[in-house]
């Protein structure tokens, strides 16, 4: 069964709720929406299904409150009722488009982190012409240490193997320039970590190669991957925004539009952020999954789906071990 957040995100509860149902529609995943139970039943008017069942949270948490106060102030929110649920093995994972502060510092007080990992951190998914790749951190971490870095790419890359199916992922360093003393101190003394301690590590990455590169999981610091991923996610919305206008300026743009957009609806279905879902929280004992606050239905009924997948796999057993063979030997 996964937990829903049915009150994070921009508009909720009612996106989410779409999201549920569509998951519900198109899979037999088991779905808990906790929030206001007035609302939630409100928005679901005539909907029902024996595999959706609601859990009452009436504290409500604002996108800007800080998260590292919700447990002791907010003990019936959707974010901390729906962690507990976890924690108490009676939810298998939980999603949500919430304030994200509060997902993370609830995740890692409640459900803990792996023996060994030093900090969580978030990875998203973006699609490439060689199927796809890995960046970690997107923003669990804006400040961080080499070492820190180190078990990012170790972290990511297990993930990425264990549910993408690729063995030995490449793992590349996000930087400004592809030598070796590019960067600032941290980037410079990770780039000799990771090449001392990683066998499949590949190197620094420009920006401007971080499609094409061989790379598979690609390794930065929360505030260069949260800068980064929002810039990809919204790139495809913007150039299809100036195809639009560009086609309405002639009468021969408006009649070439038709051969060219199926291969616009193409192109934007594949690099739309919403058909991968949201983020894994990489580094603690569960399955906690952070979606954007301003998901649309689509998002959230992905991210759901991400969530079992994942439990499904076994992430997280498999996760525990394989970073503590991982690590050994390495200070």
């Amino acid at each position: 069964m996964i937990a829903v957040d049915a009150m994070g995100g921009d508009h909720a509860p009612d996106i989410v709720i779409q999201g549920a149902i569509q998951a519900l529609e198109t899979s037999k995943i088991q779905v808990m929406l906790l929030g206001d139970e007035i609302s939630i039943q409100s928005h679901l008017g005539n909907y029902s299904s024996d595999r959706l069942t609601i859990q009452d949270a009436p504290d409500l948490i604002s996108m800007d409150e800080p998260g590292s106060r919700v447990v002791k102030t907010k003990p019936n929110s959707s974010i901390v009722q729906g962690l507990q649920l976890v924690k108490d093995g009676k939810a298998d994972a939980f999603v949500s488009a919430g304030n994200t502060g509060a997902v993370l510092a609830t995740s890692l007080l409640l459900l803990g982190r792996i023996p060994g990992v030093h900090r969580p951190a978030l990875a998203a998914y973006i699609p490439s012409e060689s199927g796809g790749k890995i960046i970690c951190d997107v923003g669990a971490n804006p400040d961080t240490k080499p070492k820190y870095l180190l078990q990012f790419a170790i972290l990511a890359s297990h993930y990425y193997s264990h549910v993408e199916g690729v063995e030995n992922p490449k793992v590349g360093l996000i930087n400004i320039g592809s030598e070796a003393n590019k960067g600032s101190a941290l980037y410079q003394e990770t780039h000799q970590l990771l090449q001392k301690n990683l066998p499949n590590f590949v190197g620094n990455i420009e920006g401007r190669y971080l499609m094409s590169s061989e790379a598979d999981v690609l390794i930065c610091d929360g505030f260069v991957g949260n800068t980064l991923i929002k810039f990809a996610e919204n790139w495809i919305s913007h150039l299809g925004d100036e195809l639009k206008s560009a086609f309405q300026n002639h009468w021969l743009s408006r009649m070439g539009k038709h051969f060219i957009k199926p291969a616009l609806v193409s192109i934007k279905e594949k690099f739309d952020y919403e058909e991968h879902g949201g983020a894994p929280l990489l580094g603690i004992n569960g399955v906690s999954i952070v979606a954007h606050g301003s998901s649309g239905p689509k998002s959230i009924k992905n991210s759901i789906k991400l969530a079992q997948k994942c439990v499904e796999s076994h992430l997280i057993e498999h996760t525990q071990t394989q970073f503590k063979n991982s690590i050994r030997g390495i200070a």
